[in-house]
């Protein structure tokens, strides 16, 4: 956590001194012209910007203090959701408090693309995130959890029956968290894994896995994808300049610093989960050295990065912590299943045992936190549509549309 004491520059600092001189001269042409009032609405809304400017920057100093081990797990994901609601709600009460000013050019070219752009995307990846990706993570679940019954046993030596049986749970759990498109590919992959020789058991499961991925479909459209919501917003977050910050009083640092942040938390929840229909990552994510919250944005994002372009985490089903526990412990039972001869030696029923416990463990993190972590994404979700109904209520009550 930032120290109370840690005493930071104003965040409009780095701008120069010119942005100030300027701000100074409008209030002393308002004293004249429109007293006092005007100046002290200007000075109110100044420190209104760098309250905003300070609390982002203190939300994301918190977070890119996570250990490798922490950061993008089920409650880090909940802590990012935490402070984007945060952040929004202050976002919400300046531009509410400012909301005249807001409605007129050049603002209202700004806060019409927040919400009619901006919005709308991430009100999808939200959605997504909540109804397709959480729900396939589910499925999932249901398949690991067959997996752990079938590998539960009280018997001295666990048979092959039982290892058949837990690779089918493998197979399926592996095939409910891809694509369509995918599928193809991870069951002749699996298929070609066996106890021995190929056997009409064998061939009749793998034409039912075949059946089932011709069958899945998945309740977003095919041609939707994660990644270009997040470069189509990525590609139209444009740093202020100073004549702009001037001309909007300094609102249009807020309108940047508030998109930049939702971009990153929108980037960190499509790497975590299983997103439709793409894989990648790529987007393009700077940020001028002016604001003070760009050194821990910019951490944060890199070590994300990082993290993707790991061999072990190029077929991933998501970066979530959980998640690559899970499948870690997959791929060490399938490389047992693939090497042991029946009736087990001591030393590899301990082995299986073992992993077994640790499987367990995982397996319980990600049941228990699911719910918790689709209660922090509709939160967000909730908060971004709340805010854009009332500001189009207004809107339209005021003419303004």
């Amino acid at each position: 956590m930032p120290s109370a004491n840690n005493q930071s520059p104003s965040p409009f600092s780095s701008f120069g001194f010119s942005l100030f001189g300027i701000r100074r001269g409008q209030q002393i042409h308002s004293l004249e012209s429109n007293g006092e009032s005007g100046s002290r609405a200007a000075s109110y809304r100044d420190l209104e910007l760098e309250s905003f400017q300070k609390l982002v920057t203190d939300k994301f100093q918190d977070l890119c203090g996570a250990s490798d081990d922490e950061l993008l797990s089920i409650d880090w994901i909940k802590k990012l959701l935490d402070a984007f609601t945060c952040c929004h709600d202050e976002f919400r009460t300046i531009l509410w408090n400012n909301k005249e000013h807001v409605s007129k050019s050049p603002m209202d070219k700004s806060i019409s693309e927040f919400m009619e752009s901006w919005s709308v995307k991430a009100l999808d990846i939200c959605n997504n995130t909540s109804r397709d990706a959480i729900q396939k993570i589910r499925m999932w679940l249901k398949h690991i959890e067959i997996f752990l019954f079938a590998m539960n046993s009280n018997q001295r030596a666990l048979s092959e029956g039982q290892f058949q049986r837990a690779r089918k749970a493998l197979m399926d759990s592996a095939l409910a968290m891809l694509d369509v498109k995918d599928a193809g590919s991870v069951i002749s992959s699996l298929s070609r894994r066996s106890f021995g020789q190929r056997n009409a058991k064998k061939d009749n499961h793998h034409h039912h896995l075949t059946m089932l991925s011709q069958s899945r479909s998945w309740s977003v459209s095919q041609s939707w994808s994660a990644t270009k919501q997040l470069q189509s917003i990525a590609s139209n977050l444009v740093p202020p300049r100073v004549n702009e910050i001037v001309a909007t009083g300094g609102l249009a640092t807020l309108f940047y610093t508030m998109n930049s942040a939702l971009l990153f938390v929108l980037f960190a929840l499509v790497a975590s989960v299983p997103s439709c229909q793409d894989r990648g990552l790529n987007i393009q994510f700077s940020v001028p050295r002016q604001f003070l919250w760009r050194a821990h944005v910019t951490s944060l994002y890199e070590r994300i990065m990082d993290e993707s372009r790991k061999r072990e985490n190029r077929n991933s089903n998501g970066l979530l912590k959980e998640i690559k526990q899970v499948e870690r412990c997959s791929r060490r039972i399938n490389e047992i299943v693939d090497s042991v001869q029946f009736p087990l030696t001591d030393e590899q029923k301990m082995e299986v045992e073992l992993i077994l416990k640790e499987f367990a463990i995982f397996y319980e993190a990600i049941r228990d936190g699911l719910d918790p972590l689709e209660s922090h994404v509709r939160a967000a979700y909730n908060k971004i549509n709340t805010f854009r109904t009332e500001w189009l209520d207004y809107q339209l009550h005021f003419g303004k549309i």
